[in-house]
Parts: structure tokens; sequence; C-alpha cells
């Protein structure tokens, strides 16, 4: 069995900052993507941001400049830096992780709200 547990969401400014945090528990042999999603009440869940085993990262581009995704792997841990943050941003985000063996799994998500 492998947990996705997120934190760090939570209310800022526009033009604040936070950084959420993703740590991944359980029967692991290696991870391969990590990725964080992010989904607005009636709208599809969007993949925001991608790194690879080997340290590759895609982002959307409305997020590019902005967000930073990396990844601890002696931790199993990913992160999500966002910077800039816009009321548009405001979303629950949820982290993905590809475990080699075990397939594809979520975390529960994390509320974002960015407003004055």
């Amino acid at each position: 069995q492998v947990q996705l547990v997120e934190s760090g969401g939570g209310l800022v400014q526009p033009g604040g900052s936070l950084r959420l945090s993703c740590a991944a528990s359980g029967s692991i042999f290696s991870i391969n993507a990590m990725s964080w999603y992010r989904r607005v009440p009636g709208k599809q869940r969007e993949l925001v941001a991608t790194i690879t085993s080997g340290g590759t990262t895609n982002y959307i581009d409305s997020v590019k400049g902005r967000f930073t995704i990396s990844r601890d792997s002696a931790k199993n841990t990913v992160y999500l830096q966002m910077n800039s943050l816009k009321p548009e941003d405001t979303a629950v985000y949820y982290c993905h992780a590809n475990i080699v063996f075990a397939g594809d799994y979520f975390g529960r998500g994390t509320q974002v709200t960015v407003s004055s």
C-alpha cells in the first residue's frame, strides 16, 4: 500500500508565495515521475507540473516562470514552490506519483486560496 500526503496549502494574498510538499510512504521500490495537479470546482483536473526520476521538469504555460517543481528522491518527496501567486491559481492541489511495480497514486489534496 502506498500513501501520498500533501502539506503546505493555505490562504495567501496575490503576489505571495507558498511551498507545497508531498511525501510518499509505504511499499515503494522506486518512483518514476511525480507531478502536481490542481482542480477548481466545476472544472477538470489540470496537470500543473511534472518532474521525472532524472530531474526533467515540465509546466503548463500559465505557471511557467512562477512555479518550480523539485524532488528529494531519498525522501520520496516532491515539492512545488509557487511564487507570484494569482487569484486564478486558487484550487485544490493534488500530488501524483507513478510508483514502479505499483502504478499511479494521488494524494487527498491541499487547498490553495489566493485572495486579498
